[in-house]
Order: C-alpha cells, then sequence, then structure tokens
C-alpha cells in the first residue's frame, strides 16, 4: 500500500477510521521553521465534525500531538510526527454489514486485494485518513508562508448551486469569509441554497457532490519538472488521491474543448518590466511549469457513497444477493469538510516543488 506523498517534501499518513489514533510523519521539512500545535490545530479545526448540520455528528476534537521533530517551537530536519486520538469511534453500526460490500465504497476493491480488512467504518478508506493530510499539508503551509506563497480552497459548487464570485487574493479576510458560514464558500449570496441541497439530501437520506476550486498565490516562476513531474501531474495526483475525488481540471479546464485557439491562449505582456500574461486561462501553469500567475484549479466530489436508503448488494461469504441499509454518522455532503483537504494536498505538492527547485532551502 502506498502511504507516502512527495519525493523531497514526503508526508505519510497512518490509522484507520476506528483505530486508536490517525496521524501522519512529516520527513524532509527543513530545520528552524516555526512550528507549533497550535498552528496545526488551527488547519484541523477546519476540518473535524460536527461543527454544523451539514457534516458528521461524529464527536471529535480532532486534538493533535506533535511527538517528534519540533524543539523549543522549532523544527529540527528530522521526521515530524503528529497524532489524533480517535475518541468517539463506534463501529456497531457496521456489524450488520460485514462480508456485504456497500455500493459507492471501497469495501469491494480492498475485499480483493487485500483479504483481510477493517470494516469498521471503512478502515483506511475513510475519509478520516485525511486528518493526516492536513496536519501535514500544515507544515507545508507554514513552510510556503516563508516565500510568501499563500493557497486558498473553498467550495465552488453543491449540487445544482454554483459560486459566481471569482476568488482573489486581495480579498480582505477571505479565509474568515470561507469559514463564516458552513458550505464553505466565498459567495454569500448562494451560501444558504447550497445549504439546502444538503439538508434536502440529508432529510431524503441521501446525499449531494459538489466541487471545490483552489487557488495559490505569489508563486514563483519555473516551478515543476517537465515531462513526467509536471506540477500539474503533481497536483491532480495529489488531490485525486484525496476520498470521494472524480475529476480535476485546471484553468478554464473542459471549457477548452469549446473554445478556440485565439480566445484560450494567454497573451504576453510585460507588467514592470516582467514578463506576464494579460489573462489566466490556463491557469498558472504552461508546460507543467509555473508561469508567474496565480495556479487555479477545481476538483470534483461525488455524493458521499454512505447513504440512509435501502440499497441492493451481495453477500461475499454466501455469494447470494442482499440488502443493506447504511447506519452510523456520515456527512451529507463531503464537500465542505474537503475543502481544508484540497488546500493540505495544494500545498504538499508546492512545498515538495518549492525544495526541488530550490526556491525553498534546505535550511531555513
Amino acid at each position: 500500500m502506498s502511504s507516502v506523498f512527495g519525493k523531497i517534501f514526503r508526508a505519510a499518513t497512518w490509522g484507520e477510521s476506528h483505530g486508536p489514533a490517525v496521524g501522519c510523519v512529516v520527513d524532509g521539512c527543513p530545520s528552524n521553521l516555526e512550528l507549533t500545535e497550535a498552528d496545526v490545530q488551527k488547519e484541523l479545526d477546519k476540518r473535524k465534525p460536527g461543527q454544523s448540520d451539514l457534516t458528521t455528528s461524529r464527536g471529535e476534537s480532532d486534538t493533535v500531538k506533535i511527538l517528534s521533530g519540533v524543539f523549543e517551537g522549532r523544527t529540527l530536519g528530522t521526521p515530524i510526527s503528529m497524532m489524533v486520538e480517535n475518541r468517539d469511534a463506534d463501529p456497531s453500526s457496521y456489524e450488520e454489514l460485514i462480508g456485504k460490500p456497500r455500493p459507492g465504497h471501497a469495501d469491494y476493491t480492498y475485499m480483493a486485494k487485500y483479504g483481510n480488512v477493517d470494516w469498521r467504518g471503512g478502515g483506511r478508506a475513510s475519509a478520516r485518513e485525511t486528518i493526516g493530510r492536513v496536519a501535514a499539508g500544515a507544515v507545508a503551509g507554514k513552510l510556503l508562508e516563508t516565500r510568501g506563497i499563500n493557497v486558498i480552497a473553498y467550495t465552488k459548487q453543491i449540487g445544482a448551486v454554483e459560486s459566481k464570485e471569482l476568488l482573489d487574493s486581495s480579498m480582505k479576510g477571505i479565509q474568515d469569509l470561507i469559514y463564516s458560514n458552513p458550505a464553505r464558500t466565498i459567495d454569500a449570496s448562494v451560501a444558504k441554497d447550497m445549504e439546502e441541497q444538503v439538508m434536502v439530501a440529508r432529510a431524503q437520506k441521501d446525499s449531494v457532490g459538489g466541487v471545490v476550486e483552489c487557488a495559490a498565490f505569489n508563486v514563483p516562476q519555473g516551478l515543476g519538472e517537465p515531462v513526467f513531474d509536471k506540477i500539474s501531474a503533481d497536483l491532480g495526483k495529489a488531490v485525486l488521491s484525496i476520498p470521494a475525488c472524480k475529476g480535476v481540471e485546471f484553468g478554464r479546464g473542459f471549457e477548452f474543448a469549446q473554445m478556440r485557439g485565439s480566445e484560450s491562449n494567454d497573451e504576453f505582456i510585460l507588467n514592470d518590466k516582467k514578463v506576464s500574461t494579460k489573462t489566466n486561462n490556463c491557469g498558472g501553469i504552461l508546460g507543467g511549469m509555473t508561469d508567474g500567475m496565480p495556479i487555479v484549479f477545481r476538483c470534483v466530489f461525488k455524493p458521499t457513497a454512505s447513504i440512509g436508503k435501502k440499497q441492493k448488494t451481495v453477500d461475499v461469504n454466501t455469494l447470494s444477493g442482499a440488502e443493506i441499509q447504511v447506519e452510523g454518522r456520515h456527512d451529507p455532503c463531503i464537500v465542505p469538510r474537503a475543502v481544508p483537504v484540497v488546500e493540505a494536498m495544494a500545498k504538499l505538492v508546492l512545498a515538495d516543488h518549492g525544495l526541488i527547485s530550490g526556491f525553498i532551502p534546505r535550511r531555513l
């Protein structure tokens, strides 16, 4: 199983949904970076459950403990190990589902590949694994801040409701705005409509999907290693590894199919005697390398697979048909809590490429 991400700045996540704890190990972080548990906790609080009616009611504080790699508030350059205990695990709801893979879940593919699987809440395939990603992303974010890079993600769409606001680095208090509403969007005019999409689905024992948009500002030119380690390829792999993510697009994305070259090409201009582009249709990446414009991408998340409606499946023990109804505590829409996860994965990629290129020094 591949549980390690990155080349120089590496993050390994560990743990299962209903095990004793989950966490991560970050290796390759430069020494002398200011880092505290409060820095990591701030990011984990963005994804923890139970913050609104749009999320699971599982009562976890997601309190982080830094076990190694930090001394007197600064990194040592050695592996940083972080742990979050699972304090409200309740696997009883899953006992009736043993041997009966839930539609839309990884239950069956894990059975087919590994044989021995943790059936409690999806085990390793649970979205609870993303705690380790967000903790690691918090470290990467602190590293990027030393070079002036800012990464912001928000909910672009839930169900049929889409934000029309455009993300701009000049927006005042943008993070406060995003986390001031349960939908995690920057468009206050549609936040309530997004919430309604989720609540209607929940009332019908169903779920709904959506889109997260992410942008990185003040990224230098030249990050990315063609041809197989393009920064777009690494960002694509990063976000597609998030549970329930089913697609990614950069810049104008799939709109390019309906455009002509004269419309899609970003013309070069001089801005304070520096080469820039008039538009940013490409999303800040050309030939797999950053061009200095903001990196912009979107990723789509399918509706949460755990729903309360009765569904058909099979019993792999008796090789007969079966009907199940998934109980337990689940997000009717994963998108709001996926926002900080997408942000974290983008930070991990940018920190890694920053170290690869030498833009970020190995010692601060």
